[in-house]
């Protein structure tokens, strides 16, 4: 059975708005595992929700409802958050989106490009297709790890 991957675009609508049950419920994160700091900076918006949605299927990545789980953080005056979260070690990969006009979607243009701020780990900006899970992955192994990831405006 082959997955079809969805637009980027089309997995954050859907998941800002309809939260399907992911592997660990809506807000919380797994347990027992190692301590992760994601950091994203270059925040459009020091007031607007920032999302931050986790894979870690390789399969599932930004498809519907295809997140391990996410978790929304909001700036507080700040250009910049700081996010710990216990990931069990193995593979994953972060999609962000910020919502500056607090309407709970990713808002997008005519042909479907995101108009509001979004962002990758590995800072991996894609030019006409949704990135791959290859190229936005990041191994978590050990404690310490840091995930820095800048906001594409």
């Amino acid at each position: 059975m082959q997955v079809v991957k969805t637009s980027f675009l089309t997995a954050a609508c859907a998941a800002s708005t309809l939260l399907s049950t992911p592997a660990w419920a809506a807000g919380e994160q797994p347990s027992g595992g190692t301590s992760v700091t994601v950091v994203v900076s270059a925040l459009a918006s020091t007031s607007s929700a920032v999302k931050l949605y986790f894979y870690n299927v390789r399969e599932k990545f930004l498809t519907h409802g295809g997140y391990a789980f996410m978790r929304v953080v909001k700036p507080a005056g700040q250009s910049q958050i700081s996010l710990p979260v216990d990931l069990p070690n193995g593979e994953w990969a972060v999609a962000i989106t910020q919502d500056t006009n607090n309407n709970d979607k990713l808002d997008k243009n005519m042909v479907g490009i995101p108009t509001e701020p979004f962002a990758f780990s590995n800072n991996v900006r894609p030019r006409l297709s949704p990135p791959d899970f290859e190229d936005c992955k990041f191994v978590v192994s050990g404690p310490g790890k840091v995930v820095t990831i800048s906001l594409t405006r």
